[in-house]
């Protein structure tokens, strides 16, 4: 379906207005247009010029097909816990108004394993904005926190919001300037 075109609402639906970060539902019959889709999100736009957040399990409003995740892996047969699997849950955080995720972005500030006992692990991140106003922070931490936490053997996760040292588009990889055409 191409993002130019209006989808009406079937039903009312739970969405985050952008940037605000107020939880709010718009009704059956609002007209909104899509702007991204990543990471199981998507930022509409209204015809008022507001901007939102839609869960991906609420796809069924916009008349789509939800995604379909991964299906777990058997017990006894989930992969080996590895700090790679960590970047990988953080890649597919996204801020809802740049098509980068939060990783590529430079949001995180560290990220930090600690084992609990024989099998479980904590783990602790910080993590910036690329704003201090935002209003999607406690979105983003939301997001970082459920996400984490579906990792095997992750028994804890906790994730603090800093805003010091401010983030800059100098923390961007090389691939998130490209993706955006910056030349920083």
């Amino acid at each position: 379906m191409s993002t130019n075109q209006p989808i009406t609402l079937n039903r009312d639906t739970d969405v985050i207005e952008i940037p605000s970060g107020i939880p709010g539902r718009l009704q059956a019959g609002t007209s909104v247009r899509i702007m991204q889709n990543l990471g199981n999100t998507y930022t509409v736009f209204s015809d008022y010029g507001l901007m939102y957040r839609i869960d991906g399990k609420d796809l069924d409003a916009m008349g789509l097909a939800p995604v379909a995740e991964a299906p777990a892996a058997p017990a006894g047969e989930a992969p080996a816990f590895s700090e790679e699997m960590v970047w990988d849950k953080l890649k597919t955080v996204f801020d809802p108004e740049i098509p980068v995720n939060i990783a590529d972005l430079g949001l995180i500030y560290s990220c930090e394993t600690t084992p609990l006992g024989e099998d479980g692990r904590r783990i602790d991140v910080k993590m910036s904005l690329t704003a201090p106003g935002c209003g999607m922070g406690n979105v983003l931490k939301a997001d970082v926190e459920k996400k984490l936490a579906s990792l095997p053997t992750v028994r804890e996760v906790n994730v603090e919001v800093v805003l010091d040292p401010p983030w800059s588009p100098a923390r961007m990889s090389e691939a998130a300037r490209l993706q955006l055409g910056l030349d920083i």
